[in-house]
């Protein structure tokens, strides 16, 4: 049995109160129909979505693993050929930390050489 119609119900309304009812149950019911569907966007899409973000996120692991393997052989040679002690390595880590968060993360070597040679700071013997 349906509720009465609310007191400030206008009878002269364009859509009848039994409409406007049915409308609302309708939305309700297809609204817990989707609601096991993460969203409203249809199954199609959602599993194309899935499937780019999958091969996106495969993409960016696989060069972040390759950068990875990059910056260790490099950080190897430079520890071969330089001694440095613990306190050059603090503070060139401090430095490169003071550089990343100035530029954003984006520094080139062209920007590292000018500034060394600004500087003119010698490496350690």
């Amino acid at each position: 049995m349906l509720p009465p119609p609310p007191k400030n119900y206008k009878i002269s309304s364009a859509f009848s109160y039994n409409f406007r009812l049915a409308l609302t149950v309708n939305f309700y019911v297809d609204h817990l129909a989707v609601q096991d569907d993460s969203g409203t966007l249809p199954r199609a899409v959602l599993s194309s979505l899935d499937g780019r973000l999958g091969m996106f996120e495969d993409r960016l692991a696989s060069l972040l693993y390759k950068h990875s393997v990059e910056l260790d052989m490099v950080m190897g040679l430079l520890a071969d050929a330089y001694e440095l002690t613990e306190e050059e390595m603090r503070r060139r880590r401090a430095d490169s930390v003071r550089n990343v968060k100035g530029t954003n993360g984006r520094l080139s070597f062209e920007q590292k050489v000018r500034s060394a040679d600004e500087t003119e700071d010698e490496w350690p013997d």
